[in-house]
């Protein structure tokens, strides 16, 4: 196992250097020039072209590359040009509410889909089946920004039961401050864990090891819980996987809304001020995170599964 996940670290590296050339030469066609961002509209020429030489805008490309790779490689992301300082001290004043919305939502998510997929698959081609299964279309279909504004005018404005946005003090504070920006990113995720789910259990209930196990006399929960459910989840590990990844990126408009100081709302005001180190900097560090997720997924799946091995 060890020597599996040693290799999977090792094939990782050629992975993440090619998402840094794709992230640099990218922001190379943004419009727009970060020296007149950080400096203003009254800066002079003379200002500005200092600026571009201290932070290394006039070298050649691959020079400015090498530059970011560096500071890639010590851990350090670099300096912002619009904060003036490391970009990993900002990553570390903003992590922490950044993960606190990836798990919080995907609890609430797990919460939401176990339930219901499994009521749907007990009740497969009825009319309870197909209720739940169209809600959670619909669920789907709901673009992340609209119901934001619809649960902050329904939830926070109209019934007062939520903050509008912001964070709070300590642990307790937070969890009612984090629910609804988690909430809107565990619902879409809640949907295809549904889905999937229902699936895996609809299948595994005409396995015929379950025929068996009824037929020894065991009784129908026992049957569900000892073989029915814990064979079903193991193919759902893969998807709650795909979803982290996807909860880690979508986080970024949600923490815009809600005014959550997480790296999201981070990734978004260096956009608008075109700050280029924090956008490449980020850029790696959630390549990074997703990485490290799918490694932990397939991990977890190997562990679940003896039938998988990690190669």
């Amino acid at each position: 196992m060890l020597f599996a996940i040693s290799k999977r670290l090792l094939m990782l590296v050629p992975v993440l250097i090619g998402i840094t050339m794709i992230s640099f030469l990218l922001l190379q066609i943004m419009p727009g020039d970060p020296a007149s961002r950080a400096m203003g509209t009254r800066a002079s020429p003379e200002e500005l072209q200092a600026m571009r030489e201290l932070w290394g805008l006039g070298k050649p490309l691959w020079v400015q590359y090498l530059y970011f790779l560096r500071d890639c490689l010590t851990g350090s992301f670099g300096v912002s040009i619009f904060h003036k300082q490391p970009i990993i001290d900002l990553v570390a004043e903003r992590l922490p509410f950044t993960l606190a919305i990836v798990g919080y939502s995907t609890v609430i998510a797990l919460l939401i889909a176990l339930p219901f997929a499994i009521l749907a698959a007990a009740n497969r081609g009825r009319m309870l089946d197909n209720v739940v299964r169209q809600i959670f279309v619909v669920v789907v279909a709901m673009p992340p920004f609209w119901l934001c504004y619809v649960l902050i005018l329904w939830l926070a404005l109209r019934m007062g039961w939520f903050a509008t946005g912001g964070v709070g003090d300590g642990f307790l504070a937070n969890i009612g401050r984090l629910f609804l920006p988690s909430l809107v990113v565990g619902l879409s995720t809640a949907a295809l864990i549904q889905q999937s789910l229902r699936a895996a259990l609809i299948d595994t209930m005409k396995a015929d090891y379950i025929d068996t196990a009824r037929a020894k006399g065991l009784r129908g929960h026992e049957v569900f819980l000892r073989h029915i459910l814990p064979n079903s989840l193991i193919s759902t590990i893969s998807i709650i996987g795909v979803r982290v990844s996807w909860i880690i990126g979508g986080t970024v408009v949600v923490e815009k809304i809600f005014s959550v100081p997480g790296l999201g709302s981070l990734l978004i005001d260096a956009i608008v001020s075109r700050d280029l180190p924090v956008i490449r900097g980020l850029t790696v560090f959630f390549a990074i995170m997703v990485v490290i997720v799918n490694l932990i997924t397939d991990i977890c799946y190997a562990l679940a599964d003896p039938r998988v091995r990690l190669e």
